[in-house]
């Protein structure tokens, strides 16, 4: 069985349901591959129509799916307010995309009549994460949906009943079958990953490789985001105490949970300021029960992901590392630790080269931009990258010299707008961009027709 339980209060059983198994996957994209032929060939204007019912019956739900992602995932009330807002945009936009063009007309050599023309790719098998439970895996179905496909989603367990109650939100708007949530374990992922026509992952660096190799290994087109390092280069130039703000926040709220949170702050310069500032900024940042509305930093997602922090915390103390601030849990029932900000981390430490999923970011001063440059690209992943300086052409050389996928000069690492593409650079992601327009070219399939005379 699948297990949801609450990080603010690990006693409380959000929901329990039944692993599906492979048998159980098989059927389910029969029933997607019925319903996406029907779906496919019919007007655009019926997609256009159920996707813009779908945003409206996510809209109704707004204040329901808000307060079960505060209790499923423990995400703060403000930010699971905004998610859903965000869904139900994603929802609209993609309701309009169908109208764009899916292809072109050619001069033929001998005459006739040549064109192009882009094709739906059958079923798409969707594994999202649980730190955006809904939007994540909006931006993926919809944009799926919208030019043909039918959609099968496995959801993290630990965001199970917000997915089941988002896929009985959708099954009053689409046709049966058409949009499946099937609660799951790895052996679920991978079931769904041999069916499939077409893969999109979101997660951990580990699966996400062995997703990408189990779909190119089937030739089934695979899209695989898996996370960041992420870097914050700061320059003397700045309002000092308005950056801290913005770093602190990027960095811990939602305690850190966010592929695209900052992970490292490296200062040009004479990092002390910036120290007491961050310093200052982060300890400011509401902390406690994710369902109050002045709470910016709630608990990590389970025990285990807490003793993973604690851990990298406990390791860069031994390493020789200053401990700013943070670096123990909190007191009480939940999964909470203390937004912990560490300076002059080894640059071999796991804080300096990994990931790590939780509130707890490093701080490190350089010289010149360019050691900056050199610091902030010296990792695997190339997710995001952020810049703070009022210098208009350290800006652009730095957005030019960042190897990340997206690049913010002056605003937060965290933060992805929706009709935009989206994906990192080195480790951080495989295959193509998602979201924006760039989703068209993912979901769907180019063919070209040729009409002699």
């Amino acid at each position: 069985m699948i297990k949801s339980y609450s990080p603010h209060a690990p006693e409380d059983l959000v929901v329990e349901a039944p692993v599906t198994g492979a048998e159980d996957v098989a059927k389910a994209f029969s029933h997607a591959r019925a319903a996406q032929a029907a779906w496919s060939r019919g007007p655009a204007a019926a997609r256009a129509q159920a996707l813009s019912d779908a945003a409206d019956a996510v809209a109704a739900a707004a204040d329901e799916l808000t307060g079960l992602t505060v209790r499923e995932v423990g995400k703060p009330l403000g930010e699971a307010s905004g998610e859903v807002a965000r869904a139900v945009a994603i929802l609209r936009y993609y309701a309009q995309q169908v109208y764009d063009p899916v292809g072109a007309v050619h001069e033929p050599s001998v005459g006739g009549l040549l064109y192009s023309r882009r094709r739906p790719l059958g079923v798409a098998g969707l594994i999202t994460p649980w730190n955006f439970p809904i939007a994540i895996p909006l931006w993926k179905a919809a944009p799926a949906l919208a030019f043909g496909n039918a959609v099968v989603l496995k959801p993290s367990p630990e965001a199970t009943a917000t997915a089941l109650r988002l896929a009985a939100l959708l099954a009053d708007v689409l046709p049966a079958g058409l949009f499946s949530v099937l609660p799951g374990d790895g052996e679920t992922g991978r079931a769904i990953v041999a069916e499939a026509d077409v893969v999109s992952f979101t997660g951990s660096t580990v699966v996400g490789r062995d997703v990408a190799l189990a779909a190119a290994a089937r030739g089934v087109r695979v899209q695989a985001e898996m996370g960041g390092q992420n870097p914050a280069v700061v320059l003397p130039d700045v309002d000092v105490e308005a950056t801290a703000k913005q770093i602190a926040a990027a960095a811990m709220g939602f305690a850190g949970q966010k592929c695209t949170a900052t992970k490292r702050v490296i200062v040009v310069g004479d990092a002390a300021a910036m120290r007491d500032a961050l310093v200052a900024a982060v300890e400011a940042l509401g902390f406690g029960d994710p369902a109050q509305a002045a709470t910016a930093v709630g608990p990590v997602i389970n025990e285990a992901a807490r003793t993973r922090v604690l851990a990298a915390a406990d390791s860069a103390v031994d390493a020789g590392a200053r401990l700013l601030t943070g670096g123990a849990a909190a007191d009480g029932a939940g999964w909470y630790v203390r937004p912990t900000l560490f300076e002059n981390v080894p640059a071999d430490h796991q804080l300096s080269c990994d990931e790590v999923f939780g509130p707890i970011a490093t701080l490190r001063s350089v010289n010149t931009l360019q050691e900056a440059l050199a610091v902030a690209n010296d990792v695997q992943q190339g997710l995001v990258a952020g810049v703070y300086t009022r210098d208009l052409s350290a800006a652009l050389a730095a957005a030019d010299a960042l190897e990340a996928g997206l690049v913010k000069v002056n605003a937060p690492t965290t933060g992805v707008d929706f009709y935009l593409p989206f994906g990192g650079e080195k480790a951080s992601s495989v295959g193509g961009r998602e979201q924006g327009k760039a989703a068209q070219d993912f979901y769907t399939s180019v063919h070209t027709v040729t009409l002699a005379p």
